[in-house]
């Protein structure tokens, strides 16, 4: 009689876990399946706006009631058409396909463009994905001469990749800078990165290194938060201002800036292998998880040190980016924790604090981002680039559970 009772809860053990394994499947199968239909549905209503207009238009945000659209020539117009290539990429629908390669290819003289250092964003998000998912070997081209733009700013004396042009009277000038760089500057290295792979050209390679390099040795502080923007002189190359331009103060942590390390860094391991920047984004992204001031569900405020936590604005648009680079990281060491850290992000990011409802927020997918409080600039709205990092992050999330 013993034996039997024991064996009857044995039964019921095996099958209690085997339920709650198909329970966490189908709830992580209809997680992904719910946010693409509704990435779908929302970007239909955006995309068929556009195409009545018949004219090229390119979202950015939401602001007052109306959708600003931006000229191509802004540092954020490649992830409009890179979020359509990730639904295409989601979804294998056609239609996704077709407005990608005619978003992506508007953007085409862009390659050339040497006034900034966001050419890395516009073609790298836009062509790159487009490479990636069509095949279409002309991209090469777009990426190649992209680079060779991005590498005019590059200045050997110091080993970095300039970030804004110091002009009489621009803003940068009155801050007294001489050759700014900001942390955002990392991401443009994959563009280069890539190139590498395309021309046979090292010569990207290297300026990618060196960059990637200098910052690590510049712009972190001994808690592995990051300024913002690194001042050097073109004269000797030496270090002359560690400032802010979108954080609380020159010495706070602006929640992109440290989401954009943690992302540039976990590429920069990729692309070369060398651990030393596996473990700077490691301790880039410790320093997030460990703040006190991290709210619990994980989605921070637009920086880690404003006056008025815990009424400050939050910032989606770091939220999303940190998602779509711990799901990478997970693939390098860790696994489950940096996984385990995306989810519960993604889970928050998808809940009704943060994702629109159909039809709303001009049609972008996530509210309550920033993009500049101190410019006035963007604040408590959608952004386009948080769309893009939440759909990457999506993509990277089904890469990572096939089942």
């Amino acid at each position: 009689m013993k034996r039997t009772y024991i064996y009857i809860i044995l039964i019921q053990i095996l099958l209690f876990t085997k339920l709650s394994c198909g329970l966490i499947k189908n709830n992580t199968s209809n997680f992904i399946s719910e946010n693409i239909d509704f990435a779908v549905k929302q970007y239909e209503i955006q995309t068929d706006l556009i195409e009545s207009s018949g004219k090229i238009l390119n979202p950015k945000t939401f602001i007052n009631g109306k959708i600003i659209y931006i000229p191509k020539e802004e540092w954020t117009s490649g992830f409009f058409p890179g979020s359509l290539w990730y639904l295409y990429e989601l979804t294998k629908d056609n239609r996704w396909k077709i407005l990608a390669t005619k978003y992506t290819e508007a953007l085409d003289s862009l390659k050339y463009l040497t006034d900034h250092h966001d050419v890395g964003f516009i073609i790298g998000c836009s062509y790159g994905n487009a490479l990636r998912l069509s095949g279409n070997e002309k991209y090469k081209e777009v990426i190649i001469q992209a680079a060779k733009s991005l590498s005019t700013r590059f200045r050997p004396t110091i080993g970095v990749i300039q970030s804004w042009d110091v002009k009489e009277g621009n803003w940068q000038a009155k801050q007294g800078w001489e050759c700014p760089v900001i942390i955002d500057n990392l991401m443009n290295l994959e563009l280069l990165f890539e190139a590498t792979k395309f021309s046979g050209d090292s010569s990207f390679y290297h300026i990618a290194i060196s960059h990637a390099d200098q910052t690590m040795k510049n712009h972190f502080r001994p808690d592995h938060s990051c300024w913002h923007v690194v001042d050097y002189s073109l004269t000797d190359g030496s270090v002359r201002h560690k400032q802010t331009a979108q954080g609380y103060s020159d010495d706070s942590a602006w929640a992109r800036g440290q989401a954009w390390a943690i992302y540039g860094y976990t590429m920069c391991y990729r692309e070369t292998g060398n651990r030393k920047y596996l473990e700077q984004a490691e301790k880039a992204f410790e320093f997030v998880a460990k703040h006190p001031n991290l709210p619990k569900d994980k989605i921070p405020y637009w920086d880690f040190n404003a006056s008025k936590i815990p009424s400050e604005f939050r910032d989606v648009s770091s939220a999303a980016i940190m998602a779509s680079a711990l799901y990478e990281l997970s693939t390098y060491g860790r696994q489950k924790y940096y996984k385990a850290w995306a989810d519960s992000i993604m889970q928050s990011l998808a809940g009704n604090n943060y994702r629109a409802k159909l039809g709303k927020n001009g049609n972008f997918i996530l509210m309550h981002s920033v993009g500049s409080i101190p410019h006035k600039s963007e604040v408590d709205v959608p952004l386009n680039y948080a769309d893009y990092y939440f759909l990457e992050a999506l993509k990277r999330k089904k890469d990572l559970e096939p089942n």
